[in-house]
């Protein structure tokens, strides 16, 4: 661990977000012995958000895809995306008080209304708890169904992104807070001086608006961004109130958190606008030897044509099927149709660890080569902290390799120990995910 001088910051306290994927982050968690496989997806889904509500997380995330991952189809060892992210949150809503809903979709095969008037909507049904991860498709067979035969290149993604934002929050301005007076006697329901036309002609769209969807107590729903590229870095700089990343280690998510809060000033933006929440795999025991087993249960139960379909695709939507995973990973060309950001993190991870393929795709099906922590409560509240107080991060995404068992594990061994130190909430302070995030009403 690098030798850096104390910077703690004393006002700070840490942000946890959980992302819920499946039966868990491990790519074979559906295979191990405790998954439910009966349960349906909304079951195990509201308990994990209800154990972190529990916990005092501030939100809830989901990751989507609008395609079958190719690794699903050719295997059927892998399962896919279950259920829609708004739909599902929407209903968790509806169980919940406090804990924050936050949704991905992508710019790249929807359309900006749509996308303003979903989340509007669940921010109303949450009273202001929704929150929208911005990202762009890195799947190429999305495509496909979307009437294109040809991924979209990076490029052209992120500059359709760039507009895509533009358009969701003009029309998230379309209502002003105090627009709706529902005066029965006069028989006006809104001033209609506080109703505003967007009409956005650009370069991908032309969207007249205004929206149909009403404020929320939280004003808009705020925005998260996941992309660590250089167009995913701007891109989080001028419009994200929260970044997710995925970073390996300490030094690598100083530097991106150095990197992405500098970038702020060129917006007028402050250090506190954006939250920088690194990805976090955890399995957490009462002694180390009991969460290293953990652990080998489940890399014992990955297959290796699923182990290479997956790396295949984090690295950029690539067909190693006929690699020797025994040897090094072969030089690959830059992807235009995957995450450019995670083919350098990969490369680079494997190169420096001297990794074969078997054993760089092990690390993926585990964490997806973000952090990585497992072991006892203490070690783990100890990473974060040193995280947190040296400035690589402002808090985490959470990845619990099971769900909901790895949930309840984090939630009742290491967040008492980060309260007991004072970095962590001990009870909500507002409602809404503004709130949660401090960030300013929009």
């Amino acid at each position: 661990m690098s030798n850096i001088k104390e910077s703690a910051k004393t006002e700070r306290t840490l942000h946890f977000n959980l992302f819920l994927d499946g039966f868990g982050h491990h790519l074979a968690s559906w295979r191990h012995p405790d998954s439910k496989l009966n349960d349906t997806a909304f079951v195990r889904y509201l308990n994990a958000a209800k154990l972190a509500e529990q916990g005092k997380f501030d939100a809830v995330f989901f990751a989507d895809s609008l395609a079958v991952d190719p690794n699903v189809v050719k295997s059927g060892k892998v399962r896919g995306h279950e259920v829609e992210p708004l739909t599902v949150l929407s209903a968790i809503a509806a169980q919940t008080s406090h804990i924050g809903l936050i949704g991905t979709a992508t710019t790249t095969y929807n359309e900006p209304y749509h996308i303003a008037r979903k989340f509007a909507s669940l921010d109303l049904i949450s009273n202001g708890r929704a929150g929208w991860n911005l990202v762009t498709t890195d799947l190429a067979t999305e495509a496909q169904n979307f009437n294109i035969e040809q991924h979209v290149i990076h490029k052209d993604r992120y500059e359709r992104a760039e507009e895509f934002y533009d358009v969701v929050a003009g029309l998230w301005k379309s209502w002003d807070q105090d627009a709706i007076i529902r005066d029965k006697e006069k028989g006006i329901f809104f001033d209609l001086n506080k109703l505003h036309q967007l009409n956005h002609k650009g370069k991908y769209f032309s969207v007249a608006g205004p929206l149909n969807v009403t404020p929320s107590p939280q004003g808009s729903p705020i925005v998260v961004q996941a992309g660590s590229s250089e167009r995913g870095k701007n891109l989080a700089a001028r419009t994200a109130n929260v970044i997710f990343t995925a970073q390996p280690n300490f030094d690598s998510a100083r530097a991106f958190y150095q990197d992405v809060k500098n970038r702020l000033k060129q917006h007028h933006r402050n250090e506190n606008e954006l939250a920088v929440l690194p990805g976090l795999y955890v399995i957490v025991a009462k002694t180390q030897q009991e969460a290293e087993q953990k652990q080998r249960i489940l890399d014992d139960l990955i297959e290796e044509d699923v182990g290479l379909g997956l790396l295949g695709r984090m690295l950029g939507n690539f067909d190693l099927s006929k690699l020797d995973v025994n040897a090094a990973l072969p030089p690959l060309e830059v992807t235009q149709t995957g995450q450019q950001s995670r083919q350098e993190l990969f490369t680079k991870l494997g190169r420096e660890q001297g990794w074969t393929v078997k054993q760089l795709y092990q690390r993926v099906a585990a964490g997806r080569g973000h952090f990585s922590l497992i072991g006892t409560p203490e070690y783990i509240a100890d990473q974060i902290e040193y995280w947190f107080k040296h400035e690589a991060a402002d808090g985490f995404n959470i990845m619990p390799a099971l769900i909901p068992d790895g949930v309840k594990d984090f939630v009742e061994l290491v967040i008492p120990i980060l309260q007991q130190r004072n970095l962590f909430r001990t009870a909500y302070t507002g409602s809404t995910l503004r709130e949660h995030y401090g960030i300013a009403f929009h």
